[in-house]
């Protein structure tokens, strides 16, 4: 049998169509060289009115401070602190498919690790902002940094998970943004050698750092990216956890459980990579590429949707089950009342985020389903929604109705700073998207070419004559040997 046979036959190609290394740069690489289509414009200034949205809604809240807000004593986090644990979730799958499935050498991630970087850049960045101005006072921030001072006996709590939030927050940021930088180099040096104009080949050339493709280049490169995959696979793991801890290191109802660590984790995986499918389609569709994000990628991220949908709907169960089995009054009276019954004030949230969540995903299970690009689309929208509905559940339905019932809190609903504030967030992250699109090439070309023999559709074909040609020579062999 012949020696170049080296991943099996029986796997689908990641790259579609008759494609050489010439072939692969052309495609990807001249999405960014060339002019931006009229959907580009209509897509990039939608998101920069939604951007101005959300920044006069901060100048409102600077300005008047976070009485804008719909908050009251009862329920001091609202749709602020929903959406800074929504949007880090939607971070953890650029990091998850940049780190682990390439410690694991999965080969399907690098049609869309790329992209899935870039989110997770972008989706910290609007998730670090609703702390910030929950502050109220924000020009007061300087005095939560750990510096030496003369304020006496105020000093930073180190023991509180808030914290240890800003401390694995950023360190997520700043490895994530050095993985998706370094996996950049070699694309932009591509494209700088490709570059028409001075100004371009200047401005990408110095973003290429001198980028040569010497093997010296390459095994250096290779060495960073294993050392920045082994950094950020905990940070997978822990930040969420972290973030996690805000609730379950407090003895609210609904809040005070040891299970949010793992389930959060599950949950930011699930959400991130609905978040994923939903621009990778767009992506896909928009700059023709259908033939790098194939249907087999599409369908192994639905696998990992499905997989972590029901972990997390195992979670939901278990939190019934152990606030029922653990005979605490109140922290079953939560579940019972606040959530469960669907005809209290927040029932309808709970019955929406286990459909989304937990019985939608389900679909994923049928291969026919999994594959459909439409299904697809469909189904992250919903489970981004419902996983938006998860945090709403957790924070306000813990919150709203406390241990007295003289403290109980009227219905809760965001104001229209609040929900401009949200709006604004989508805008950043979508500009900073549009940008990226353009400027980037949203596919990591070189990877593309490191598996194009492998894993390539033209290439499998060859392989599998060349083995039918063997196969057949083994076996007349044989036979003449015989006779």
């Amino acid at each position: 049998m012949s020696l170049l046979k080296y991943e099996s036959q029986q796997r689908e190609p990641l790259v579609d169509g008759d494609k050489n290394y010439h072939q692969v740069t052309v495609d990807i690489i001249g999405t960014i060289e060339a002019k931006p289509t009229r959907l580009w414009y209509i897509g990039f200034w939608l998101s920069v009115v939604l951007l101005l949205i959300g920044v006069y809604s901060v100048y409102r809240v600077v300005d008047y401070g976070i009485g804008q807000w719909n908050l009251n004593k009862t329920i001091g986090w609202g749709w602020d602190i929903t959406n800074f644990v929504w949007w880090i979730g939607i971070g953890h799958a650029g990091t998850l498919i940049s780190a682990i499935l390439l410690l694991f050498r999965q080969g399907w991630r690098t049609g869309v690790n790329r992209a899935a970087e870039a989110m997770t850049i972008f989706a910290v960045i609007c998730a670090g902002q609703f702390p910030i101005w929950h502050m109220g006072r924000v020009w007061m921030g300087f005095f939560v940094l750990p510096y030496p001072n003369t304020r006496g006996p105020l000093w930073v709590n180190f023991n509180s998970p808030l914290l240890w939030d800003v401390f694995a927050i950023s360190t997520y940021f700043t490895v994530s943004l050095l993985f998706w930088y370094a996996g950049l180099l070699p694309d932009l040096a591509t494209v700088r050698d490709r570059a028409k104009t001075k100004l371009r080949k200047f401005m990408y050339g110095v973003a290429s750092f001198g980028w040569t493709g010497s093997t010296k280049h390459w095994q250096r490169h290779e060495s960073l990216s294993l050392v920045l995959a082994g950094l950020s696979t905990p940070l997978v793991l822990s930040v969420h956890t972290i973030v996690s801890f805000d609730f379950a290191t407090s003895v609210i109802p609904g809040w005070h459980t040891t299970i949010f660590p793992p389930y959060f984790v599950a949950g930011a995986i699930f959400s991130g990579f609905a978040m994923v499918q939903t621009l990778l389609l767009i992506i896909r569709k928009v700059m023709n590429l259908q033939e790098y994000i194939t249907i087999g990628h599409i369908d192994a991220m639905n696998k990992v949707i499905v997989l972590t949908g029901s972990i997390v709907g195992c979670a939901y169960l278990t939190e019934l089950f152990v606030a029922w089995y653990s005979q605490n009054p109140y922290e079953w009276w939560a579940f019972r009342e606040n959530r469960v019954n669907i005809f209290s004030p927040y029932g309808w949230s709970y019955a929406l985020m286990m459909f989304c969540n937990v019985a939608a995903p389900q679909v994923f299970w049928i291969r026919k389903m999994r594959r459909n690009v439409t299904v697809t689309m469909f189904m992250s929208i919903i489970v981004n929604i419902g996983m938006w509905y998860e945090r709403f559940v957790i924070i306000v339905t813990s919150i709203y109705r406390d241990f007295l019932p003289s403290s109980w809190s009227t219905y809760y609903s965001p104001s229209i700073y609040e929900l401009g504030f949200y709006l604004g967030t989508f805008g950043l992250f979508f500009t900073c998207f549009f940008l990226f699109a353009k400027y980037f090439p949203v596919i990591a070309v070189a990877e593309i070419k490191a598996i194009l023999k492998t894993s390539g559709e033209n290439y499998k074909v060859k392989m599998t004559d060349i083995e039918k040609a063997d196969t057949e020579k083994f076996y007349h062999e044989e036979v003449v040997h015989a006779h």
